[in-house]
């Protein structure tokens, strides 16, 4: 059980309505908004519920609350609310802050600059290395990289900055470890950068969890940064989040032959910063400004009406499977997914693929003989354009 002590009562209320199934990180913001503390929320809640034409308003005991932060203290992790000082400021900034975040590992990465980077699941070899150098240099410059521990772009991001600091912001709980691959990733920034989810611990992510996780990944940092993103992906969420939190939106450009590509060449159309250079970042984040904070912008605004407290809320916490297009891949289609038209070294496959150099050159060799890839001075190759 975790001690009582000042504060303990309001950080206990606070949770509680944090953790209320219907009403969500909107519904939260505006209810301290208009009543002014968890508490006199909770109060009122189930009325409020009842006119808003909400059946049932599951609100969590005092003791199932006393339970989760004895929980998080045993898992070595903790919880910051909004009413601590550590929460923060940029990600108190964006609308719809999270009530509350659970963290383990280093918490002074939360007051340094940060650059998310962000992209394609099946990025090609040469995308996974410019991230990784990207992050790597980043982070020699006292930024730290947040992302999602995703497969592809994010994997490489961490594990480039992971030695300066990184951030990883989860979709489940911070115990819940997705993809399984990322076991080790997962476990060593949980002991030098840190781990954050809004989630409770023990939480499976459901489909709808990542891109409510993409608002965090944008909030926690002064800028976006995408490195290869497909059309309709969910970097491209994570850029809009950017966007819409007053943040810079940075994408690198590709190949237009290439599909992974064709999202991050549309932000950079749209008006997105062109990056090519550790330096073209720097020049950027010098010059954001961060946004006042949501809650207070909200607090100043009108007090919202009754029924607004559940607008726009989905309170719909049925398990969905998430989709995992990278289960069970041959060694063959783990290549095809890794080329792209800019030119490569089976070196280079070898090493993203995780697979012996023999393997990959023979490979190479069969996929050269029937047409899909061409080879290059200097023992490079590249995939060649589909007619």
């Amino acid at each position: 059980m975790t001690d009582a002590g000042p504060g303990h009562t309001e950080r206990v209320m606070w949770l509680r309505l944090a953790r209320t199934r219907g009403l969500g990180a909107i519904g939260f913001g505006r209810a301290i908004a208009r009543y002014g503390n968890a508490e006199a929320a909770l109060e009122d809640l189930p009325r409020r519920a009842r006119e808003a034409g909400r059946r049932s308003l599951d609100i969590p005991s005092v003791d199932r609350i006393e339970g989760e932060l004895a929980q998080i203290e045993r898992a070595g992790a903790r919880l910051i609310t909004g009413l601590d000082d550590e929460f923060p400021p940029l990600l108190a900034a964006i609308p719809a802050p999270p009530p509350a975040i659970i963290v383990r590992g280093d918490t002074t990465l939360l007051t340094r600059p940060a650059c998310a980077m962000v992209g394609a699941r099946n990025a090609s070899a040469v995308g996974l290395r410019f991230a990784r150098e990207l992050a790597s240099g980043l982070g020699r410059e006292g930024v730290v990289v947040v992302s999602g521990l995703a497969r592809g772009i994010d994997g490489a991001a961490h594990a480039g900055a992971i030695e300066r600091g990184t951030i990883a912001v989860l979709a489940g709980g911070i115990d819940h470890i997705y993809p399984p691959d990322h076991a080790e990733l997962h476990h060593r920034i949980g002991e030098t950068g840190l781990l954050v989810s809004e989630m409770p611990l023990g939480r499976t992510p459901t489909a709808r969890d990542f891109p409510r996780r993409n608002r965090l990944i944008s909030g926690l940092a002064l800028g976006s940064l995408v490195v290869e993103a497909a059309l309709r992906s969910g970097s491209l969420i994570t850029a809009r989040y950017a966007g819409e939190q007053g943040r810079e939106v940075m994408a690198v450009p590709g190949s237009p032959l290439d599909p992974r590509a064709r999202g991050s060449n549309q932000l950079l159309r749209d008006g997105a910063h062109l990056i090519e250079s550790v330096e073209d970042v720097l020049a950027i984040l010098a010059a954001a400004r961060p946004p006042m904070a949501a809650r207070q912008a909200l607090e100043e605004g009108s007090a919202p009406s009754e029924l607004d407290l559940f607008a726009g809320e989905d309170d719909d916490d049925s398990p969905e499977p998430v989709a995992d297009a990278f289960r069970q891949k041959s060694p063959l289609d783990q290549i095809r997914g890794l080329l792209s038209p800019a030119p490569v070294s089976g070196d280079e496959l070898a090493r993203a693929a995780k697979l012996p150099v023999g393997t990959v050159q023979a490979l190479l060799m069969e996929m050269e003989m029937s047409g899909e890839i061409a080879s290059l001075p200097g023992g490079l190759v590249q995939r060649r354009r589909q007619s």
